[in-house]
Parts: structure tokens; sequence; C-alpha cells
């Protein structure tokens, strides 16, 4: 049966790349891992086993807490479909009870522990699930890929003051996060079952999943949970604090009280967290839609309740520019990079707007951007606020990265599907993944071209090399130089005609944007 994809928003991209049809085969798998037998599917020539609870369900009294231990099963657990998406206001299946991950791994054993890919979905923290993603394109060519669910918007990132006085010295507010940290916590307790190296596991996630990525290496909660980690246009967090930045637990708080009082809560304490606990959560999904999030994280004023990711001080102590730049941070080899048409957030009218982001600078920016004045504004909004959300910020982590004396791999994905470049002068944001997943068909259906599919073929076989050894490179492909602080005019981009080293075409930019966030008023 021929795979199919269906359109979804991810940031305000429409990407496809969602759950498609396999002819199901009559073999099956059971794996009697610690946490309980689970019995999967095989699927050609790739085991999936779908939809396995890593932790109790956060329903009830359990909402707005850390994710609570699931006890062992009884007898077999039926794994062979996706569990249901956690809250969002997009119309899929979904519950308060998500809490499950998802495992690929090729049906033949490699006769040693396999490395371990664990993804991390993006969606501004407000929207995403698991079924759009499959790691098959991935386990065939010889890992193990997990996904898991985790809570997000009011869901995830919530700080009503209750919680603190509640939680007393453990960690609170940001609930997605700590739904991730225990999938982690369970992959390493459990792959080797599974047939994976728990020594060798690569976090990888795209947009909030990079976001997410980003937060674990900043995260003394997260030490010792994974080797090697893949960042792709990592936002919510990002690695400059002034583009997206974070807020105080104390903002978070006072935020949720906000909240709390727009639907009629007027106690602050554990009577209003009652009362809070008990609204439904359709309720609890009024007014923060993807989309709300995005024009919230634009204007800089996010829908009341949900201010995104939280400086808690126990997930995460301090920004994330802040720990790689000061060296603490979880010291791991990394890659990571942006799109070459990405997300741009921010807010602007006119040239004059988006000029004035520049401060003193605003015209070497528009010597750079627009030299004659004939760029039409929508083209230079996006070009702008994508370098100033994405691209400079990855390029800013990877200099961070190589200053902290860990190897690093900066990319540039500019490829287009043939079919697309008609429509698409460039690679927008998430329109990556489908070729990192070696599922180029996801994209663009009955569309895809051989060189669509070779594409996948080279990107993918990067991701997994990095995650067998921290090193992207291997035979039959060119080679890609780890970055360094003195090959910064240099990036290895994807693009149309293969992937290649060059210089980079956006350097200049990125130095004025540098300069900008360093406010040293000189570029590099």
């Amino acid at each position: 049966m021929t795979r199919q994809g269906y359109r979804r928003i991810v940031g305000l991209s429409l990407l496809l790349f969602a759950p498609h049809l396999f002819a199901e085969a009559h073999d099956t798998a059971i794996v009697d891992a610690p946490a309980g037998a689970v019995h999967g599917t095989i699927e050609r020539d790739v085991v999936a086993f779908k939809g396995i609870p890593f932790a109790a369900a956060p329903v009830g009294d359990l909402r707005w807490r850390p994710p609570r231990p699931v006890p062992r099963w009884a007898g077999t657990l039926d794994a062979k479909a996706f569990g249901p998406a956690c809250m969002q206001t997009d119309d899929i299946p979904k519950s308060e009870d998500c809490l499950t991950l998802n495992i690929w791994r090729p049906v033949k054993a490699t006769g040693k522990p396999m490395p371990v890919m664990v993804w991390i979905y993006g969606g501004a923290l407000a929207h995403g699930n698991t079924a759009m993603y499959l790691g098959d394109g991935l386990a065939r060519q010889g890992v193990i890929v997990v996904s898991m669910n985790y809570r997000m918007g009011r869901f995830g990132f919530f700080a009503f003051p209750a919680l603190s006085d509640e939680a007393g010295s453990n960690p609170t507010a940001n609930f997605g996060y700590l739904d991730q940290l225990a999938a982690l916590r369970w992959v390493k307790a459990n792959i080797a079952a599974f047939g994976g190296d728990p020594s060798q596991v690569t976090l990888f996630g795209q947009s909030a999943g990079g976001g997410s990525v980003l937060a674990h290496l900043a995260s003394p909660m997260s030490k010792g949970l994974f080797a090697r980690a893949i960042l792709q246009s990592p936002g919510v967090p990002t690695a400059r604090a002034a583009s997206l930045p974070l807020v105080t637990l104390g903002e978070a708080q006072r935020s949720a009280v906000n909240y709390a009082e727009s639907v009629g809560v007027h106690d602050r304490g554990f009577q209003g967290l009652c009362a809070l606990r008990a609204l439904s959560a359709e309720a609890l999904l009024e007014g923060a839609s993807a989309r709300e999030v995005i024009a919230g994280l634009s204007s800089g004023k996010l829908p009341d309740g949900f201010p995104t990711a939280i400086l808690d001080g126990k997930f995460l102590v301090r920004s994330a520019d802040e720990a790689l730049a000061t060296g603490q941070w979880n010291k791991v080899p990394v890659m990571v990079g942006a799109n070459s048409r990405d997300l741009g957030v921010g807010m602007a009218m006119t040239k004059e707007d988006l000029f004035a982001l520049f401060g003193s600078r605003a015209e070497e920016a528009r010597r750079l951007y627009d030299p004659h004045g004939t760029l039409m504004f929508d083209e230079l909004k996006q070009q702008v606020l994508a370098d100033k959300t994405l691209v400079e910020p990855a390029r800013h982590l990877a200099d961070m990265v190589a200053a902290s004396g860990q190897p690093v791999w900066l990319y540039r994905f500019s490829y287009v599907a043939e079919s697309q470049r008609s429509k698409l002068s460039g690679t927008p944001h998430s329109f990556e993944i489908p070729y990192t997943f070696n599922l180029p068909a996801a994209l663009v259906g009955n569309a895809v071209t051989a060189n669509d599919r070779s594409m996948a073929t080279l990107a993918s076989a990067y991701w997994v090399a990095f995650a067998r050894s921290g090193d992207p490179n291997g035979p039959a492909r060119p080679t890609w130089p780890p970055f360094g602080r003195n090959s910064s005019d240099r990036v290895f981009d994807f693009t149309n005609h293969g992937a290649a080293y060059g210089p980079d075409p956006l350097k200049a930019r990125l130095d004025l944007w540098s300069s900008v966030y360093e406010g040293t008023g000189q570029g590099r």
C-alpha cells in the first residue's frame, strides 16, 4: 500500500508529514522490557511499537504535577497504534491521558546494541504529536528511533502560585519538559530490551522540539541522559535569549493568575488551584492555539497562563545562552542548523519598522538587505526576521559549543522538492524534516522524484552517522568539516545541486545581527 501524507501547520508553515498507511504483516514482535511486555507490529523490515505509556496519566489531581512512574503492567501491552495526542486545538485524536512513546527498530538485529535517536516534535509548545513523524526511514539504517508525546500549552507550561507551594523543593511549571525528561529516563531504563544502547542516545528535534533539545542541554536535570544532540531550527527557546526571551517564574506566576481571574478563579491558594484543576480540558485550550501563540511570540504578549518555557530555578536555572557561555551545560557533540527560508517571529508593518530593529545599525542593515530599496516588504520581512529568530541564533549556538571545546557541525538546509521549485525560492520552516527522516514522499506524495529521494538518502545518512559516532561524515558523500570560530564564514549547505561546504552567503547579515545582539556595534 502506498504512503499518503496530509497537510498540517507547524508554526506558520504548512508541512505534509503525517501518518502513512502500511500493509500490516502477519508477523509480530514481542519485547519483555523492565516496564512490561509489549506487542508490536512488523512493518516490512522494521518493528514498530506504538503508544507505550512512559508515565501515569496526568489527569485529575495529577494535572500540573511532574509525571509519575507507571507500575509494570501485567500481561502484554498491545503496542500497535499511536496513543492520543496531548491536548491542543488541532482537530485530531487527543486527550490529557497522552504520555506515550513509540519505538522503531530494524527487524534484523545488528549483533550489538544499536544507537538510539529520540525525537522531540515542534509546534511552538502549543501543538504537535508523534503520529506525524514516522521513524522507520531512519530505523532501516541501523538505529532505534523513539518519539514521545509531552504536555503543551497551559497543560505543559503553567505556574499558578499554589503549584510552587505544593511542589516544595521539587520542580514545577515546565511540565512539558519534565515529560520529555521522564521519557528520556524511560529510554535509559528500557531501551536495551529493544536492542538499543542506553549510553548512545542522540536527542534531536525541530523548532520548539529543537528548543527543547537546547533546554535539555542547559538543564542540570538532564545530565547523563543523552550523548549527542541535533537541533533543527531550534526555537522556544533559541540560543539568543533576546530573540525569544524566557520568562521568570514570577512573570509566569502573574500570567497564570491573570488567566485564573479571566475564568472566574480569584483565590490564589490551594482552593484556587483545585478550581483550576476542575476546569475542563477544552476550557484550558481557549485562546491558546498555535496561531495565537505564534502571534503572541511576535508581539511579546503571549496568552495568559501560557508563557512557554520558564526559568523555574529547577529544570531551567539559567538561559541556554548563559549556560553555554559559562560552560554550565551538558557537554556533548552537537549538530545545529536552520533553513534557507526559515520562520521569522516579530512585528513590523513597514520597512522602517524592520530596519528599526537594528538600532544604530539601521542604515547598514538597509544596505545589506535592500540596497536598491526595491525588495517587496513581505520578502524583506521574511529575510530579516528569519535571520533574527533562527538563522543567526543557530550559528551563535555553534559558536558557543565550539568555544566549550565540543565538536559541532553547522548546516543550512536549502533543498526544495523538484515539484515545489516554481512556488518556493527556499526551504521553509520544517520542510527539511521529510529529508532528515528519509521519507521524502511525505512532503509531496506521488510528485516525489529521484532527486528528492537522493537528497533524503543523503541527509538522513548524515543524521544517522552522527547518532552512531558523533560525527556525521562517512564514505561516499561530501565531507562536512566541523564548525570552528575561525570558520564562521563557511557553512555546509544541502542545496538543490547536492550538499556542499563553502562560503556562507548570509555571513554579513548574520554578523550584523550578532553585533546587534551583543551590543558591540561591530560585526565579526
